[in-house]
């Protein structure tokens, strides 16, 4: 069988060999208590990059999106998020179901933002028939696509004029600042909390760090013990993250550049449409009867990818030049056999 194409996700990357000596050669301790020198380093160093005071270690990227809301938010108040957003759509309802915080989604322009207009007009009075509006919660990337330097700017303005706390779930943001060509800390600069991901893009097997002042990282490390995240020997793990902080942020622009070639390769297929990717994730278009045998005619020749009329693609470490050439004529294949895509 052909080494697997994975193209599903860029959270399924294993750990490289270096990643692994480095987790095998972790000093722990027990972090419930505050002494895993291992978690200490990760904490102090991604404060230190993404501009803020502290930072606290997380499992995972949804419990610690959702320990932000629970830390900036009481029970019955209220955040602005957009209906794209991953804290609002793919985090099983977290907020509102642990938290008692009611989400108000807006829809999402074409390129992620949301109208701040819609914004400020979300914004509740302050009267007993509605919930507190306490937060603005936004996402960079989302969905690929990145969020400008001057849209945030515009919306942590009006956050801070109408008196709301604001979390960036930023998963993606080392992509974001890559693409951007600017630094981590000026990319996140202004926001109350920022949630990064260690184990999509940058390689970690698991792991996310959650960025803010003290005080709110201290209400957030009450929040993850009640959310049954906090980890006791957890260096080994921190280890991976450390490594991936320190060796796996510039590599990004290796992914975008292998999804815009994906896309380009995609593009030629007769048919197919194929929306120009800003970071590494590429959407092909396809027809709505052709998607089952499509992804079952991927998987037998080695090519993930997960079903959909508008297919996402991931690029990422474990997926190089010759991978993506595979991917392009198993999809190739495909149409020769079955006709050109048509798409309504």
């Amino acid at each position: 069988m052909p080494e697997i194409v994975d193209l599903r996700s860029d959270t399924v990357t294993k750990p490289s060999s270096a990643m692994r000596a480095a987790m095998a050669a972790a000093e722990v301790g027990d972090d419930v208590f505050g002494d895993d020198p291992t978690v200490n380093r990760l904490q102090e160093r991604a404060a230190a990059l993404f501009g803020f005071e502290a930072a606290l270690f997380f499992p995972s990227g949804t419990q610690s999106n959702l320990a932000a809301l629970m830390s900036h938010c009481q029970r019955g108040d209220e955040y602005i998020v957009g209906q794209e957003a991953h804290t609002y759509r793919y985090e099983a309802g977290g907020g509102a179901v642990l938290g008692s915080i009611q989400p108000q989604p807006l829809a999402n322009r074409p390129d992620g933002t949301l109208d701040l207009v819609e914004v400020e007009g979300a914004i509740k009075p302050d009267d007993p028939h509605f919930a507190h509006t306490r937060l603005l919660a936004l996402e960079n990337t989302i969905g690929g696509r990145v969020v400008p330097r001057g849209y945030l700017d515009q919306a942590l303005a009006l956050a801070q004029r109408r008196g709301l706390a604001t979390h960036l779930d930023g998963a993606r943001v080392c992509n974001a600042a890559v693409k951007l060509g600017i630094p981590l800390a000026a990319l996140c600069r202004g926001f109350d909390s920022v949630s990064v991901c260690l184990s999509k893009g940058l390689g970690a097997p698991a792991g996310t760090v959650l960025l803010g002042s003290r005080d709110l990282i201290a209400r957030a490390r009450r929040c993850r013990k009640i959310l049954g995240g906090a980890m006791r020997q957890a260096g080994v793990l921190a280890a991976a993250g450390l490594h991936a902080l320190e060796h796996n942020v510039d590599r990004l622009a290796d992914d975008h550049a292998n999804a815009e070639r994906l896309a380009a390769g995609l593009g030629r297929i007769g048919g197919l449409r194929v929306e120009p990717p800003q970071t590494n994730m590429v959407f092909v278009h396809v027809p709505q009867d052709r998607i089952a045998a499509l992804v079952a005619h991927l998987r037998a020749q080695g090519v993930l990818a997960l079903p959909g009329a508008r297919m996402r693609l991931a690029t990422h470490l474990d997926v190089n030049a010759h991978g993506l050439e595979r991917a392009v004529a198993a999809f190739g294949a495909f149409f020769r056999e079955h006709g050109a895509a048509v798409l309504k």
